[in-house]
């Protein structure tokens, strides 16, 4: 029964100290820049300047489908599956805008390499882009996303902007902010496009 127990305390440690470790590398990550130009009561309104993005497409609706092929394609980019073999720093969040028949997932690039110096994917399913500056409504939960919780706060998000009368366009997209292993303070946000003569 001691070591039983003893065994259980070794792990419980070990699993908290990872814990900790992966709070503490999340973090130290880089994250795309953003400047907040209003809080409401349960959402803000964002401007993002222009960000390199490495981007994948695929024929699913769903979040679990999206995150398993999407994040492994692009992770296998950033890691050295490229023609320069060269390791890219993982940054947050990893966005994904989940359609009705097609979805896109990104991973934003460092911002100390320009589009011209990204190394060129082996996957030519990997596109290279750069988006457009634009102003967003950023609604923020916790726990772990899935198909179901994305749903539910994008048409909170939706419900909220109707109410103050802010007037949105395309799809509302999920920035995911943390590895799946982490259990403790995960992030996800969801966001939607607004129109940028409201804020000019």
């Amino acid at each position: 029964m001691k070591i039983f127990l003893l065994s259980l305390t070794i792990l419980l440690v070990i699993f908290i100290v990872f814990q900790i470790y992966t709070s503490m590398s999340t973090i130290k990550s880089e994250m795309q820049p953003y400047k907040i130009i209003r809080t409401e009561e349960s959402f803000e309104i964002r401007h993002y300047p222009a960000a390199n993005m490495a981007k994948i497409t695929a024929n699913t609706q769903s979040y679990r489908d999206l995150g398993y092929t999407g994040f492994r394609t692009l992770a296998n980019y950033i890691f050295g599956g490229n023609k320069e073999k060269k390791q890219i720093a993982m940054t947050s969040p990893v966005h994904m805008d989940i359609g009705d028949t097609v979805s896109t997932m990104a991973f934003v690039m460092p911002s100390d390499l320009q589009k011209e110096n990204l190394p060129t994917p082996d996957n030519q399913d990997i596109i290279i882009h750069t988006t457009q500056p634009e102003y967003v409504a950023a609604l923020r939960f916790g726990g772990f996303a899935n198909t179901k919780a994305i749903q539910k706060y994008s048409q909170k998000l939706k419900t909220l902007l109707d109410e103050k009368g802010i007037s949105y366009t395309g799809n509302v997209r999920f920035l995911g902010y943390n590895p799946p292993y982490q259990i403790f303070g995960r992030r996800n946000e969801v966001i939607v496009t607004l129109d940028p003569d409201d804020f000019l």
